[in-house]
């Protein structure tokens, strides 16, 4: 294993938990610990994004170049994670499973239409 992935893996994992819990602490009202889990996650956020810069710069990489796909991409791709979400929220939660189920197969395509959008279609 390079050493890079290596430190990407373990950044990686420590951003990872820190978000997971955050939201935790934030979304789980019998923790009452709705500041302290904004900061943990946004601490969590903030290493992720950290970890891509000193991934990509122990690569030699290139800066991300934040263009209008780019931007595109970022958007569809948080759409497509929020229908997944709530049709899980519609299906688990709220008890209505064929709204969810529709809502969250909608989601999945969404995602995976940003195979093509990123990678292209190719003969």
């Amino acid at each position: 294993m390079k050493k890079s992935s290596f430190v990407a893996m373990l950044m990686g994992t420590v951003s990872g938990v820190l978000f997971a819990l955050g939201m935790c602490m934030a979304l789980i009202p019998e923790w009452e610990a709705f500041q302290p889990g904004v900061i943990f996650g946004c601490t969590g956020l903030l290493l992720g994004l950290i970890t891509l810069i000193v991934w990509r710069k122990m690569e030699h990489k290139q800066p991300i170049q934040i263009s209008g796909k780019t931007i595109l991409t970022i958007i569809v791709g948080v759409i497509g994670a929020l229908a997944l979400g709530v049709g899980m929220c519609f299906c688990m939660v709220w008890g209505k499973m064929v709204i969810g189920v529709v809502i969250g197969l909608i989601g999945i395509v969404i995602l995976l239409s940003l195979i093509p959008m990123v990678k292209g279609i190719k003969d």
